[in-house]
């Protein structure tokens, strides 16, 4: 039965397996989807859900509160030695030679939701969630920053094999396990296929969401042999789980799982346009299956967003952008103008160029990843198109790729009277909300957007969104919650900022207008209590696919 009455359904509990989560490891907006939608479960459905991640070498098990889970549950306390009772042993073959990897597992409850870490070597070695930091390679100098895992793909399988071990050793079959993205997508055929657990697990529903289904993000592999070892499937599960030449997981789980996307429409460009060449085809391989991909646009929990909560967001000040209260907001910008005239000593960012404390001119704001995927490449050349046109202000926080990184450091250093940019180079969650705070407008120049959640956070901050009318961007409405264009130029986005500046110019109280609509659009229809009746559907129709009577 649902919480509150609201719904009923036959789902009473979930797993979910994640390489992220928000609070504890985190790279993208997987950490933001796999908390918030948990912990909407729990509240708002009344679910019993359990999360699985790795305990990376970055994460203090004890200061964030984890403690030993024992596995025996205290049964046969006279023939298990202390280790066993805490740790199972799971088989990592090589192509050559059989392998066995030990794994610990530890837990926590946070908002109802029950948190279990993967303890074991090869996630502690790694101070990054999935690429190499400056500090392992300055101890390994093969160990290059930003490149990924060599042994990713063991990774994942020795998580996803962990998982099932787990609940096997705790005799639990949940209703449906949730799977996100290609680090635990072969979890679906896993526990079909391995002995053991197909009958184990013939009860439990599996469902697979893509969150970006861009080539790199699949988590495919090339060396065959090796995905047949270690992942210890049939030699025709791993040939019917290709895509091209290359075991791809999403691919594997088609068979076995309910599949989605995290918005309607990213789902819908992945299987009847062309924007699927960016995937390697990989929707229009499914739909060629019988597989129709589920779109389920993410939703936001608002109150973590909230700018009435300014000492915990870290916020100068307080306001409403709902309410149209808005003395704060002008506060929260001219603290982030003050801090950016070029005097401010920062902790986890480098800053290169300075901004004016000129309140009155727009400000227009981007948070991202430094990459053609989010833009960055459309924004510079789009900033060229702007240069002596209009008066404004830039300021850009992020890393990742070298070349664009170094590419935004020139335009920042540079002395553009009319453009003035400030580049703050790196990434901190409480800096990123006192941008949010004082933006006029957010840039989300995106080549493809699966769904976007900083235009949810930016909307609920007053910061009206300027994106590329593609995936899941679709949900900001031209002119009435944010401004949007269609073609991916940076002639389009150029034109798109000067129509937004001449409104800011022109017409305030449109401006204010639009930031109260796009609050009450996220209260209306984009809160993860709306989003996840799209899940329990999901979950339901996975549980129709097992063995069930």
């Amino acid at each position: 039965m649902s919480k509150a009455g609201e719904r009923d359904t036959a789902i009473g509990s979930v797993w979910m397996v994640s390489r992220e989560y928000d609070g504890l490891a985190g790279a993208g907006g997987v950490k933001d989807v796999c908390r918030q939608l948990a912990e909407a479960l729990v509240a708002e459905a009344g679910l019993r859900v359990t999360v699985v991640l790795p305990r990376y070498g970055f994460m203090d098990a004890g200061e964030l509160g984890f403690t030993p889970l024992v596995l025996t549950n205290g049964r046969q306390p006279d023939i298990c030695a202390d280790r066993l009772q805490q740790a199972c042993v799971l088989a990592m073959d090589y192509p050559d030679r059989e392998r066995r990897e030990i794994v610990s597992f530890l837990e926590q409850r946070r908002k109802g939701v029950r948190i279990i870490l993967v303890e074991t070597a090869r996630f502690a070695e790694k101070l990054g969630v999935y690429t190499y930091t400056a500090r392992e390679e300055a101890r390994e100098s093969w160990k290059k920053k930003g490149s990924g895992h060599y042994d990713y793909f063991a990774m994942n399988i020795l998580l996803q094999k962990a998982a099932l071990a787990l609940m096997i050793h705790l005799d639990k079959r949940p209703d449906v396990i949730h799977c996100h993205d290609g680090h635990a997508a072969t979890l679906a055929a896993l526990m079909r296929e391995l002995p053991g657990q197909r009958h184990y697990f013939a009860r439990t529903g599996a469902l697979v969401t893509i969150h970006n289904a861009g080539i790199g993000y699949h988590q495919e592999i090339a060396d065959i042999p090796f995905a047949r070892a270690v992942t210890g499937l049939p030699v025709s599960v791993i040939e019917d789980g290709l895509l091209g030449q290359r075991f791809d997981p999403f691919v594997a789980a088609s068979g076995y799982a309910v599949m989605n996307t995290v918005s309607e429409n990213y789902a819908r460009e992945l299987q009847e346009t062309d924007e699927d060449a960016r995937t390697g085809w990989l929707g229009h391989h499914l739909l060629s299956r019988g597989v129709r991909l589920a779109g389920v646009t993410n939703g936001i929990n608002p109150d973590d967003f909230n700018p009435e909560q300014a000492s915990r967001l870290g916020l100068a000040a307080p306001f409403n952008p709902g309410k149209g209260d808005l003395a704060g907001k002008r506060l929260c910008k001219e603290d982030m103008l003050a801090a950016c005239g070029g005097k401010t000593r920062w902790q986890n960012v480098e800053q290169i160029g300075s901004l004016q404390e000129e309140r009155d001119l727009p400000l227009f704001t981007f948070i991202g990843r430094m990459s053609a995927q989010k833009g960055v490449d459309v924004l510079l050349a789009g900033l060229d198109l702007l240069a002596g046109k209009e008066r404004l202000q830039l300021l850009i926080l992020g890393s990742g790729d070298s070349r664009l990184e170094a590419a935004v450091a020139g335009l920042a250093a540079g002395r553009d009277g009319r453009c003035r940019v400030c580049y703050l180079k790196g990434y901190d969650p409480q800096l990123a909300n006192r941008i949010y705070a004082a933006g006029d407008f957010f840039l989300i120049p995106s080549l493809y957007e699966p769904c976007g959640l900083t235009d949810y956070i930016a909307q609920l901050m007053g910061n009206l969104p300027i994106v590329h009318l593609v995936g899941g961007l679709v949900k900001v409405k031209d002119g009435k919650t944010g401004f949007g264009y269609t073609e991916h130029s940076a002639a389009a986005l150029a034109a798109t900022m000067e129509r937004a500046m001449a409104i800011y110019t022109h017409d305030r109280k449109r401006i204010l207008s639009m930031q109260r609509a796009a609050v009450e659009n996220i209260f209306q229809h984009h809160t993860w209590k709306q989003a996840m009746a799209g899940y329990l559907d999901l979950y339901e129709q996975a549980t129709a696919m097992t063995c069930r009577s």
